[in-house]
Order: structure tokens, then C-alpha cells, then sequence
């Protein structure tokens, strides 16, 4: 393919339009009449359809097309948008997303769109203009505008489009008119006309060109073309940014400005206009300006390859680091301490930056929710109302790329079995809507996210009943079961509540699944439920997986790390203080009955069986369970590089990788989730 050097910067970007889409689609459906949403819809369609139409992607340009046809339709008042035409557009941004990963995964994006572009243009045909006196007025502008010298280039300006240059005016703003010229040379016009739009997008937002779009991207043109452009940036400013696109001869740049007797009519236009009209022009140009100063912000793509190499080269530096610390300590040279110090300190920093680097907001997760509550609602005839508070919130990007899936499940769950259809919520005194929050926040060095809702709860009775039958606990430890041990009953190996197996969450996969994944992660899940209020399940996940604060002990002469996130403190005991119960040896701290594992025993270390007075203990915990892991010494705490097993040693018991020391030898990373049932 030609274009393949653009082929990445196209998928990025086509994704991330796609989104937009899901994204400003919901707001739409909701708010019908806002011209700032169908701006934003129309403006990633069309760039969408321009990008694939460069790029040769035929399929994927004629249904993004079909889909602008109808949103033209919307923005210019001739159709009135309703749930069953958001349903048929949902479908083609589904259809689109699915052709943009199948190019992703070196596919040719190739999809039979026939019925979606028939459903499309069935919309389109049955259109009915809507007269009214804003159409007057913008013909009446119209026919001004084709005698203005200034905007002859640019045909007919709509309603929409002077609006948003009146407020982008008043928000001191620049119109330009760029009238930008290719080299007599150029190969691929395309292509060309496609980097200067990626330059000016950058900067500001392209109101209108001529030729069209269209026409550009057919290549259905000399070499010259013209386009309106909102931006901060001076004439010269924009012009020097164009010239730095190759093939281009010639560029100018100059103030656009339209006749005072244009502005005086629409004015007068406008006030015949009904006042809904005027408040939503202005709401849309309060947004066009608010998208042109975010505009421009300092950011360059980096491929994740990129960064995961970057960290496998700092992983051995801080191995090094290690040594060096352990050298200079071992030496006691002032001048060779004072390096290794500035050293470490430096390279703490470079370590931060790189972790930043690798930090992703949970948005990216967060984002596929809303299109599927809407559709899970609609199965189950609910009404929900989704609300995401913290998307902001960062995580390493290898827990973002596994905490989507148990964040789905659980969702699905509290939608099938916790919310209630609306005539039940109303028998019960709710309101008929449902709520679902979903939430995301740091504290410490965890990320904590958050699903609750407003339903039913969980029915004691009936989980207790469930987990009997299932065997899952008996008759006896049922009655002694409290509140919050019975919610954690339902993430038991195939427990499931339902009545009957639904498509939504009930098919034999149970939150056990979701539990194991968590876990996996190094993180936790808790559940709290109030019968007939709502539950809340909080998941807790370590800010990131590659490099972890642990805790270095020894046992005879092997190493073990243990992860300081699972440790609560530390301890010596006397060798009378540990007590036996149940055939287990336990110790009473503060006020609590901790089981002792004795971590020889554990991975059968040799041993002399030396019986010592005195015990060293580490105090970890897993959710509101704790145990004491017996060890014979403390090294201290240091920062290890976690590398993985492979797949010979991946399932050796109650270790989850290992780390190589300073000094060379290799510790093994405690589990100690697996340790404590």
C-alpha cells in the first residue's frame, strides 16, 4: 500500500474518532436538540470518511458516508433524530470499529455494509424538511454570502457555520481563509491534502473548504484549495506550519472577514428565529471555542512496544543499581557512596518519569460502559442511569489491558441481578430508574474502583441457601456467617443466584472468575450490600505490576521477597506466645487469633530443626483475613524488578515470579494471596 506510512497514525486516529462517536451518540440520543453534540458527530464522521478514503479503504469510506448523509440531515434541521435511527447508527460505528481492527490486525477492512448502508439511506430518503424562518434566514444570508468577495470561495455559508465564526470572533479567536497550493510534482494529492488537515486540526478547527472535502479527497481538483479555519495562531504562524508539509508550493493565510451588512441581516434574521435556536447557536459556539483551545496541547504518539522496551532496559538498571548500592556499602569510599547516591537519586526520578510514561487513564476502559448499559437496559426492559466518576484515574497499562473484562462482568451483574425493573423499584417507593456508579480514585499506592448500585441487594436467606446446596459451606457454619462473610459467598467457584441462565450474566460463570483475575493482579475485591439499598463491590489494584516495593527475608540461606502492599507490620515473638487451635499454630495479635504458616513447611526448605526462642514473623493480610508468615530473618525493604516463571515454573505454588538481587542471586516473590484462605 502506498499509504503505509501512514497506516498506524490512521488506525490511532480512526479509533479514537470511533469513540467520539459511541460517546457523543449517547449525549445525542438524550439531548436531540443539541447542535454542540451533532457538530461533534458530524465533524468525526466526516474526517473518519476522509481519512479512509485516502488511505483506500472503500468500504469503510461509502458507510461512513451514509452515516454523514444522515447527520448532515439532523444538523440542517431535515430530520428529527429518534432511538430507532440511534440504533441504526450505533450498528454502523460497531460495523466501523469491527472493519478498523480487522485493518489493525493487517486485514484490507473489507466488510459487506450493504444492509447497513440500505438501512442508512431508507433514513435519508424518508427526510422531511422543516421550514422555518431560520431556513429563510440563511437563504437570505446565503445569497448575500455568494457576493461577498471574501466568502466567494467558500459557496454558502449555513446558520451553523456563521455562528460559530460570530463566537469564535467574540472569543478572540482568528478567522483565516488559507488558500494553500501542491508543487506541479505532486504524486499523491491525497495524501497531501490529508497532512496539511492533520496540521490545521492541530492547531485549530477547519470550518469549510473548497473544493469539498470530497471533492479533495477524490482528487477531483487542480492543485489548489481553499479553507476556513478557526484558530489562535497568526496568519504567519499557520502559514510556516503548512510549509513544513512537503510538496506544497505555496501558502497564504489571511484574515477572514464577512460584510457588515451579512452580519446586520442575520442579526435581524436571527431575532425572528425562536429563542431555543439562539441559546443552542451560542452553546455550540461556547463549545467550538472550548475545543479550539484544547486543541494543540504538547503530546506525540510512542508505540507500546517502544515503552515496553524502554522499561525492560530500566529493569536492568535498577538490578545494577542494586549492586552498586550493595558495592559502595560493602567498600565505605566517601567520594564512590556520594555517586552511588546521586545515582540512585537520579535514576528514582527517571524511574517515576518512565512509570508516568506507562500510565493510562481507566477512561479507555471506562469508555465501552455507557453504549452497554444502553443496550443492557433495553434487553432488560430497566431503566439506568450510568454514572463514571474518576476516569481521569491512572493505572499501568498492563492492569488496564486485564481489568476490563471483570469490570464488564461485574456491571452485567448488578444490572441483571441487582437493579429492579422499573414497576418493582415503583411498587418499592424508588425511583423507576435505576442507578449505576461506576468510580475510580488513588490511595496510596492502589487504585480503587468502585461499582455500586441501588437495587435489591443481596438476600442473605437465599445465598446461604444456595451455598448449603452447593456445599459450599454446611448447615453449622452457616448460622455463625456474618453479613459481610455471606457477600463474599457469592464469588464461591460456580455460585450463582439466578433463577434461571440469561444471556446477560447467568451462563455457569460465576464471580469467582472475576475474583481470580483481581487477584491475579495483585489486587482485592470486597463486597458490601444492604437488602433492598444496593451493593458495592470495591475492587483495590497496585498502581503497577513491573517494579514493587517488597519486603527481603530469608529462610536458612534462600531469599524470599513479600510484596509490602499485603504486609501489615512485623514482628519477634517469644516462642510462648504462639498457641494451638484447631491443630494450627495461631498467635493472639492485637486482640485477633492470626494462623501462623511457616513458610520451611511451605516450600520445603532443608532444615536442622533448630528450635529457636524467638520467632520472626511477617504480618500480611487479603482482604479482612490475616496470617503471620514465619521466617528466620529481615533483610529489609528494597525495590525488585518482577520477572515472570515462564511457562515451566508458572504454576509453582504461592510464588508469582522472581527478581534478581544485587549481589546476583535470584529471590523468589511470595504470593500470599494464595497463603491465606
Amino acid at each position: 500500500m502506498e499509504n503505509s506510512e501512514y497506516l498506524e497514525m490512521f488506525i490511532e486516529e480512526s479509533k479514537e474518532h470511533i469513540q467520539s462517536l459511541n460517546n457523543q451518540i449517547l449525549v445525542l440520543e438524550n439531548e436531540p436538540e443539541n447542535m454542540a453534540t451533532i457538530g461533534e458527530i458530524f465533524r468525526s464522521a466526516h474526517t473518519l470518511k476522509g481519512m479512509s478514503a485516502t488511505m483506500g479503504f472503500k468500504d469503510l469510506a461509502n458507510l461512513t458516508h451514509k452515516m454523514e448523509n444522515v447527520l448532515d440531515a439532523v444538523r440542517n434541521d431535515q430530520l428529527k433524530i429518534n432511538s430507532d435511527i440511534i440504533d441504526v447508527i450505533f450498528q454502523a460505528v460497531d460495523q466501523l470499529e469491527g472493519m478498523v481492527l480487522d485493518i489493525a490486525d493487517g486485514g484490507n477492512g473489507f466488510s459487506d455494509v450493504g444492509d447497513l448502508v440500505k438501512a442508512l439511506q431508507a433514513i435519508e430518503d424518508k427526510e422531511e424538511p422543516i421550514k422555518s424562518n431560520k431556513q429563510s434566514a440563511t437563504a437570505t444570508s446565503q445569497n448575500l454570502n455568494s457576493t461577498n468577495s471574501n466568502a466567494i470561495h467558500f459557496g454558502q455559508l449555513d446558520q451553523f457555520e456563521l455562528a460559530v465564526l460570530d463566537q469564535s470572533d467574540e472569543n478572540g479567536f482568528n478567522n483565516l481563509e488559507v488558500k494553500v497550493k501542491l508543487n506541479q510534482n505532486c504524486l499523491l494529492k491525497a495524501a497531501r491534502v490529508y497532512m496539511v488537515f492533520e496540521v490545521l486540526e492541530q492547531i485549530g478547527e477547519v470550518i469549510k473548504a473548497d473544493p469539498s472535502v470530497q471533492e479533495l479527497e477524490e482528487e477531483n481538483f487542480e492543485l489548489e484549495f481553499h479553507v476556513l479555519l478557526v484558530t489562535k495562531d497568526t496568519p504567519e504562524e499557520v502559514k510556516q506550519k503548512i510549509l513544513k508539509v512537503s510538496e506544497i508550493e505555496e501558502v497564504t493565510a489571511s484574515v477572514f472577514e464577512q460584510k457588515i451588512e451579512q452580519k446586520d441581516l442575520d442579526s435581524q434574521a436571527e431575532n425572528n428565529n425562536e429563542q431555543a435556536d439562539n441559546n443552542q447557536q451560542t452553546k455550540q459556539g461556547e463549545n467550538k471555542s472550548k475545543t479550539t483551545k484544547a486543541v494543540g496541547g504538547k503530546t506525540i504518539r510512542v508505540n507500546i512496544d517502544r515503552l515496553d522496551g524502554l522499561m525492560n532496559l530500566f529493569e536492568e538498571l535498577v538490578i545494577d543499581r542494586g549492586r552498586l548500592e550493595q558495592i559502595s556499602g560493602n567498600l565505605k569510599n566517601a567520594e564512590l557512596q556520594e555517586t552511588v547516591e546521586r545515582m540512585s537519586r537520579i535514576s528514582g526520578d527517571l524511574q517515576n518519569i518512565i512509570l508516568n510514561m506507562r500510565m493510562v487513564p481507566v477512561e479507555q476502559v471506562f469508555n465501552r460502559f455507557p453504549r452497554m448499559v444502553r443496550q443492557l437496559s433495553k434487553d432488560l426492559n430497566k431503566k439506568i442511569n450510568l454514572e463514571i466518576v474518576g476516569a481521569e484515574t491512572e493505572l499501568d497499562r498492563t492492569v488496564i489491558d486485564e481489568i476490563g473484562d471483570p469490570l464488564v462482568h461485574l456491571i452485567r451483574n448488578a444490572l441483571d441481578h441487582g437493579v429492579e425493573t422499573p414497576e418493582i423499584r415503583k411498587t418499592n417507593g424508588k425511583d423507576e430508574v435505576g442507578r449505576l456508579l461506576l468510580k475510580a480514585y488513588h490511595s496510596g499506592n492502589h487504585v480503587f474502583i468502585e461499582i455500586s448500585d441501588d437495587g435489591a441487594g443481596i438476600n442473605r436467606e437465599k445465598v446461604i441457601s444456595k451455598a448449603i446446596s452447593n456445599r459450599v459451606i454446611s448447615e453449622e457454619e452457616a448460622t455463625q456467617l456474618t453479613d459481610k462473610k455471606v457477600n463474599q459467598l457469592i464469588m464461591s467457584s460456580g455460585f450463582s443466584t439466578a433463577d434461571k441462565i440469561s444471556d446477560i450474566s447467568g451462563r455457569g460463570v460465576g464471580l469467582d472468575v472475576v475474583k481470580n483475575t483481581i487477584e491475579s493482579l495483585g489486587g482485592t475485591i470486597t463486597i458490601e450490600s444492604k437488602e433492598g439499598k444496593g451493593s458495592l463491590f470495591s475492587i483495590q489494584l497496585p498502581l503497577t505490576l513491573s517494579i514493587i516495593s517488597v519486603l527481603l527475608v530469608e529462610v536458612e540461606k534462600e531469599k524470599y521477597a513479600v510484596p509490602l502492599s499485603s504486609i501489615i507490620e512485623t514482628a519477634i515473638i517469644n516462642k510462648s506466645e504462639i498457641l494451638n487451635a484447631h491443630n494450627k499454630k495461631v498467635i493472639d495479635f492485637r486482640g485477633k487469633v492470626v494462623p501462623l504458616i511457616d513458610l520451611k513447611q511451605v516450600f520445603e526448605v532443608p532444615s536442622d530443626q533448630q528450635n529457636d526462642e524467638f520467632y520472626s514473623i511477617v504480618i500480611i493480610r487479603k482482604g479482612d483475613k490475616m496470617a503471620g508468615l514465619v521466617v528466620d530473618s529481615f533483610i529489609g525493604q528494597q525495590e525488585i524488578v518482577l520477572k515472570s516463571l515462564g511457562d515451566y515454573l508458572g504454576n509453582v505454588f504461592a510464588i508469582s515470579g522472581a527478581t534478581i538481587l544485587g549481589d546476583g542471586q535470584v529471590a523468589l516473590i511470595v504470593d500470599t494471596n494464595t497463603l491465606i484462605n
